[in-house]
């Protein structure tokens, strides 16, 4: 039943240093468009909640675009209308580590301490183009200078509730969630075992410093081929205790309690979570589950169908509208 995904467009944090990542994500964007185009009768290119709706009427998947990580902008605004005028519709402003946009939730450098002057520029630009601030991924300082910036509605695309994972920055605390909604955003839970279950997330982190040990030791360099192919090869081997479907319906029945349900969604990250996917939820045939959990729970169908996608339209529909006054 998943008609409208965002394709992400996700290009990596060592872009930053070694150039090339606006190349890197235009050859991501030509894959999707590829896809449109070998198979009309299934996909639609979408970049508007009109498109959303005509593609859902015909039987098709609409297939929007988010950029993960906003490193391709590459310090020149044209860049970001290029990639505007290309379909992208949310920018996930940074990834691992600080870009020249903003600090990221994951680095300890704090460059800017929020968001740098650039960055500034960049939110602004955005409102006036209809893209969507990400706030997925970013320090809380940057987070902070985006509500008191921003003139149209944020969205965190894959984050979830902090107070299930005390200390784990990249998702965000009460105080932030309840700014977002009254900014008018949508907090879309991230799915991941090590978002949504402590156990989880404690085991990962153990886990990583053992990878990363394993890694000096045999004296692999870290961004090399040979490193990512032994990471890749001991996450798979070294699986964190895996969440459930209730615990991802923790995150969205508490964003309902103190946010309310017009601004909570999925946002799942199927695409980057790699083996730690709950049990239950282990690809999209199964969101049913989740769907028959929080009906469970006394949330109504109505209130289903915003989490499932009308809240982010209802958003997406409001930055169009703040483009256009621009």
């Amino acid at each position: 039943g998943l008609d409208a995904p965002f394709m992400s467009i996700y290009t990596p944090a060592s872009f930053e240093k070694s150039g090339g990542a606006k190349a890197f994500a235009d050859g991501l964007i030509d894959m999707v468009e590829g896809f449109a185009k070998a198979r009309p009768d299934l996909f639609r290119m979408a970049a508007s909640v009109a498109d959303v709706r005509a593609a859902a009427a015909a039987g098709q998947i609409a297939l929007l675009m988010g950029m993960e990580n906003g490193t391709p902008i590459e310090k020149d605004l044209k860049n970001l209308e290029h990639f505007a005028a290309r379909g992208i519709r949310y920018i996930t402003l940074c990834h691992s580590e600080d870009n020249h946009i903003c600090d990221s939730s994951y680095a300890t450098t704090r460059t800017w301490g929020g968001l740098s002057p650039f960055g500034r520029d960049v939110v602004l630009r955005m409102n006036e183009l209809g893209v969507l601030v990400d706030v997925s991924h970013i320090s809380d300082q940057a987070f902070d200078d985006v509500i008191e910036l921003t003139r149209a509605p944020p969205i965190a695309s894959h984050s979830s509730a902090r107070v299930y994972t005390p200390n784990f920055e990249r998702n965000l605390d009460d105080a932030r969630i309840v700014r977002l909604a009254q900014k008018g955003g949508v907090l879309m839970i991230n799915f991941g075992s090590t978002f949504v279950a402590q156990k989880s997330r404690e085991a990962g982190d153990a886990s990583r410093k053992e990878m990363m040990d394993a890694i000096t030791a045999k004296g692999l360099k870290a961004g090399t081929a040979e490193a990512k192919a032994f990471a890749d090869a001991w996450e798979k081997a070294h699986v964190p205790p895996l969440a459930t479907v209730d615990d991802v319906a923790d995150h969205v029945m508490h964003v309902v309690k103190i946010a309310g349900v017009d601004h909570v969604g999925f946002g799942s990250d199927y695409d980057g979570v790699g083996p730690t996917l709950p049990v239950g939820l282990e690809d999209v045939s199964k969101y049913p589950n989740l769907i028959r959990v929080l009906l469970d729970r006394g949330l109504t169908e109505d209130d289903v169908k915003k989490i499932c996608g009308e809240n982010l339209l209802r958003v997406l529909a409001e930055a169009e509208k703040v483009a256009g006054k621009s």
